[in-house]
Parts: C-alpha cells; sequence; structure tokens
C-alpha cells in the first residue's frame, strides 16, 4: 500500500487539526516506546505502548483519530519525520517502536538493528507462550538506518510487528475505543515479557 503522504509536513498541511494527536512523555529513560502509526492507524499499538512504558519509560504516540480513513495518516518508519518524535528519540538509547501487521496469523515480528535485545525480547516473550520471530518481507524488519526505531543515538533499535490476530487477543474487542479498554491476560503477559527484555538489558 502506497502512503497518501511521504513526510508530516505534506499530512499537516492537508489533515485538520483534530485529525490525529499527538502524545509526548519525556521521562529521561534510555529507552522510548514509540508508537508512530497509533489510534485508529494500526488500532491496539495505543494500549500495548503505554502498557510497556508503564508511567516509567519515555512515550510517544502518534494517534489516528479520525471517524474513518485514518490509515490516511500513515508515514512508513523510514520517512516517519514528526519533529516531537525526532526530537525524543534522538535522546534515548534505544528505541523501540510498535506497530500492527496485518495477518491473521497469532505471532509478534521482530526486527530493528539492536540484536541483543531483539534476541532477549523474543527469548522473553516465547518463554511466555508467544510466537516470536522476524518476518519474511524485508520491509518489516526494521533494518533501515533510516527507520524511526534506528535513529536513537545508538543507532540501534528493535521494531515490534505485532499481528492483527495477537492483536485481537488482547482486548475485548480490537475495533473500538470502549473495546480496547478492556484488556485480557494475555495484554499483562505480553507487555510483561517485553519489560522483562528491557530489565535485562538495564534499559528500564
Amino acid at each position: 500500500m502506497t502512503d497518501k503522504y511521504a513526510t508530516f509536513d505534506e499530512l499537516k498541511r492537508s489533515e485538520l487539526a483534530d485529525a490525529y494527536r499527538i502524545d509526548v512523555h519525556d521521562l529521561g529513560s534510555r529507552v522510548a516506546i514509540v508508537a508512530p502509526h497509533a489510534g485508529g492507524i494500526e488500532p491496539g499499538t495505543s494500549e500495548v505502548s503505554l502498557g510497556i512504558a508503564a508511567g516509567d519509560i519515555s512515550l510517544y504516540l502518534f494517534e489516528g483519530m479520525k471517524r474513518k480513513g485514518n490509515s490516511d495518516l500513515h508515514i512508513t518508519s523510514t520517512n516517519f519525520d514528526e519533529p516531537r518524535c525526532l526530537q525524543l528519540v534522538k535522546t534515548v538509547e534505544v528505541a523501540m517502536t510498535v506497530h500492527g501487521e496485518g495477518s491473521d496469523r497469532e505471532a509478534v515480528y521482530i526486527g530493528g538493528r539492536h540484536l541483543e535485545l531483539r534476541e532477549r525480547v523474543r527469548a522473553e516473550l516465547a518463554a511466555r507462550g508467544f510466537r516470536a520471530e522476524r518476518h519474511e518481507s524485508p520491509r518489516l524488519q526494521g533494518s533501515a538506518l533510516q527507520n524511526i526505531c534506528n535513529r536513537c543515538s545508538s543507532g540501534l533499535g528493535v521494531q515490534l510487528e505485532i499481528s492483527f490476530g495477537l492483536r485481537r487477543t488482547f482486548f475485548d474487542s480490537l475495533s473500538d475505543a470502549r473495546g480496547r479498554s478492556a484488556q485480557t491476560d494475555e495484554f499483562a503477559r505480553f507487555n510483561q515479557g517485553v519489560r522483562a527484555a528491557l530489565a535485562s538489558m538495564q534499559l528500564i
């Protein structure tokens, strides 16, 4: 799918101000959790990001707030250049991005250039019963230097692509905000696994 907008400036010039919301919490942590396609763009990624950050990790959300057509607000990760996001990401050692992948398979696909943290996330999630793999598509492996997850100070980030099938198990309903406010044991267990991986590297 081709993005409607190649840059944030293009999006900002064309969309109403209430079409999206930007939420930034800079807590001075070594790692930041970033959801560049949150809200209605890739549903469930706001809630997962908030769950991982848990009030003690820096957080960035770019949330689609439109009644319909939120996919128009998708800017691919190698082009994502919203200024407040870039400012936060460059101040942290590691950026971890949270995305929604579209398949029905219940899996999380782990990418990014931080090989050790990728493996620790995979191991912690696998130990909790999650299928954690590398995506077969290079486009969803987060390996490009310009990918927002790798634009942190170390140049080594992690990208989580959580399938539609897995996100659906996290909530009473993935399709609306009310349904996503009711979260399951799987949701909690997933977030605990990611945080355990971060803690194992003394990032939190």
